[in-house]
């Protein structure tokens, strides 16, 4: 399933649809408010939690990289907490990527394995204890911030700057997994992704709303020496908001001839990829995909 493009909307413009689905948004706050209010356990090392307030993506798998390459070269031990979203593990179990598959242990935890120990638990607490027993000196907790079973000593929400917290309302009348005044009550830090135009359309819409210190920050793709410039590609991609990637892969010169945008985390399988492949040489064109959905790849793809 896709979002609704009514999600997206600046909270100026007042969608029927948003309002018509609030009551349900009100509930839904309402069950998030009950589960973070409970207190969680205590863990004997420093827990910094990566979260949002919406659903989908906001950019936290790079920010979560971003963070244990900076801890790992302060002196850490950083190990990354992750609920296996996608996978059929319940855990804890620590992600080696030449033994689990994505439908595993899921496709995040996948791709966070080339940077740091990542372990898989549905019961975070759970695997909190058995990083700690393998030598973990401070946990990442990946997308935990509505989750209560540990307590947090830092709490960074991520936001795409340039969609930032959607039309305000909580699911199904908009993007948000908690009321945003009532999100960032508990949080510490802000971190804004996005460019400059980006950041400045997010300030205007919701810098008011920030009391907490707010930082910026941009992805940018690593240099691989790939000449995308006049590259014909079919590009797809099944992450949070798949047109990132396209734009990212029009900004290196690249000459998309067909994007297709798939739902978050979607299985990749044999006949798509067949699908795909046909089409791209029928196209002429390269497939090109993102490294998150590289890891759903079937066998036969990598």
């Amino acid at each position: 399933m896709r979002a609704p493009d009514f999600w997206h909307r600046p909270p100026s413009e007042k969608d029927w649809r948003a309002w018509v689905l609030a009551p349900l948004g009100a509930l839904y706050a309402s069950a998030t408010a009950h589960r973070v209010s409970r207190q969680g356990m205590a863990v004997a090392v420093p827990v910094i939690c990566v979260g949002n307030l919406n659903a989908g993506g906001t950019g936290k798998t790079p920010t979560v990289i971003w963070i244990v390459e900076t801890l790992r070269n302060a002196g850490h031990e950083p190990h990354i907490i992750s609920s296996g979203h996608g996978g059929s593990a319940t855990g804890p179990l620590a992600v080696h990527p030449a033994k689990h598959k994505a439908d595993e242990v899921g496709d995040e935890p996948l791709l966070l394995a080339a940077f740091a120990e990542v372990w898989v638990a549905r019961n975070r607490a759970l695997g909190a204890e058995a990083a700690i027993a393998d030598g973990a000196t401070v946990l990442v907790l990946d997308d935990g911030f509505q989750n209560p079973s540990i307590r947090k000593d830092l709490s960074l929400i991520v936001v795409n700057a340039k969609t930032g917290f959607g039309n305000g309302f909580c699911i199904p009348a908009g993007p948000l997994r908690e009321p945003v005044a009532q999100g960032l009550a508990r949080a510490d830090l802000v971190l804004s992704i996005g460019d400059a135009p980006s950041q400045a359309l997010f300030q205007d819409r919701w810098g008011a709303d920030i009391s907490l210190p707010r930082v910026i920050g941009q992805l940018l793709p690593l240099k691989t020496g790939m000449p995308w410039e006049g590259e014909r590609v079919l590009a797809f991609a099944g992450i949070g908001h798949p047109e990132k990637f396209f734009h990212t892969l029009r900004d290196l010169g690249a000459d998309i001839v067909r994007a297709e945008p798939l739902d978050d985390h979607q299985p990749l399988t044999n006949a798509m990829m067949s699908r795909l492949d046909a089409e791209a040489a029928q196209l002429g064109a390269q497939l090109v995909t993102t490294e998150k959905d590289a890891a759903r790849l079937p066998q036969s793809y990598r």
